[in-house]
């Protein structure tokens, strides 16, 4: 197997109706958590993956495992508890411009995670270890978690992938941007958007972000820069990349996710490294323009299609 990553996944409840959600009555549901958002969008460009993570033993949780299982993903050292509740948060859509989420995941069963939900014969099993910012914000146990399977990865060979996932309602500031930066120097590859580099350095230059992430210990740094593509670099080269052709936004959340599935497949895959950056911002921009996080990505065929193609419909079916 390719990509290993360790995190939660919850269940969303969303409004079928745009506004405030005070004035909402019927409500969807999707399966929504960075780490697996990114491992479907792996499966989908055929990057075999897998998932640890803990869930409660309940409905809610069973959901999650029976979809997760489903888009291909290796659910071996997932676990079920029976003394703590599966996570959930609500997304609620204000207007065309502006999404709300409201988390409900304190004392989750992802929360109460530790060392003892890593096995190692199954960490042997990958190259690549792709982690978020959001687990180790959890509780921290799981920071403690986190630092406990990279160093353990690092010492089986496995490269390092972090998206620093930047959630401040989820700690405090000092405590975010400590952990982070110490993150980072045990990495290969960093995946920062530009309010990331803001929070952690001051600065919301591309270029300077990258350059500080590479003295911290980073080989490539990859800055998403939203509509406007990425930039990149590394010991050899530095560039920008954007996506191939503009979108109708609909639903911006999972983007960033997307954005690391389509990126981490093109580097294991052997794209140069701008085109890995390309790949990520189309398969990104695809994912914006379906509501959901996950129903949006894409396959391969549907990437080249949208380099074909005027008609954005038609890549994402």
């Amino acid at each position: 197997m390719d990509v290993l990553s360790i995190g939660e996944t919850m269940i969303v409840f969303s409004p079928k109706e745009d506004g405030p959600m005070r004035y909402a009555h019927d409500f969807t549901t999707h399966i929504a958590g960075a780490e697996t958002n990114t491992l479907i969008g792996l499966e989908k460009l055929g990057v075999k993956s897998g998932w640890i993570s803990q869930l409660g033993n309940d409905e809610l949780g069973h959901k999650i495992l029976s979809f997760v299982r489903g888009e291909g993903i290796n659910v071996d050292s997932v676990t079920l508890n029976n003394d703590a509740s599966t996570g959930l948060f609500l997304k609620e859509k204000l207007n065309q411009d502006q999404t709300r989420v409201h988390y409900y995941r304190s004392n989750s069963a992802a929360s109460k995670m530790t060392d003892a939900n890593i096995d190692l014969d199954y960490v042997a099993q990958f190259k690549y270890l792709y982690v978020t910012g959001i687990t180790p914000a959890l509780s921290e146990n799981c920071k403690k978690m986190i630092f406990h399977l990279i160093d353990e990865a690092k010492k089986l060979g496995l490269k390092i992938i972090f998206d620093p996932n930047l959630r401040l309602k989820l700690w405090a500031e000092d405590e975010a941007r400590e952990t982070l930066i110490n993150i980072i120097a045990l990495s290969d590859i960093v995946l920062p958007g530009i309010s990331e580099g803001a929070f952690l350095f001051g600065d919301t230059d591309e270029e300077i972000i990258a350059n500080k992430m590479i003295e911290l210990g980073a080989s490539t740094v990859v800055v998403k820069l939203g509509s406007k593509g990425a930039f990149y670099k590394d010991k050899n080269e530095a560039g920008y990349a954007q996506a191939s052709k503009i979108v109708n936004v609909i639903d911006p959340v999972g983007a960033g996710d997307g954005f690391a599935a389509g990126f981490i497949a093109g580097y294991i895959n052997g794209l140069s490294l701008n085109e890995a950056v390309e790949q990520g911002c189309n398969v990104g921009a695809l994912v914006t323009t379906v509501k959901g996080d996950v129903e949006g990505l894409p396959t391969l065929e549907a990437l080249e299609q949208m380099k074909d193609s005027n008609d954005i419909e038609d890549v994402i079916r």
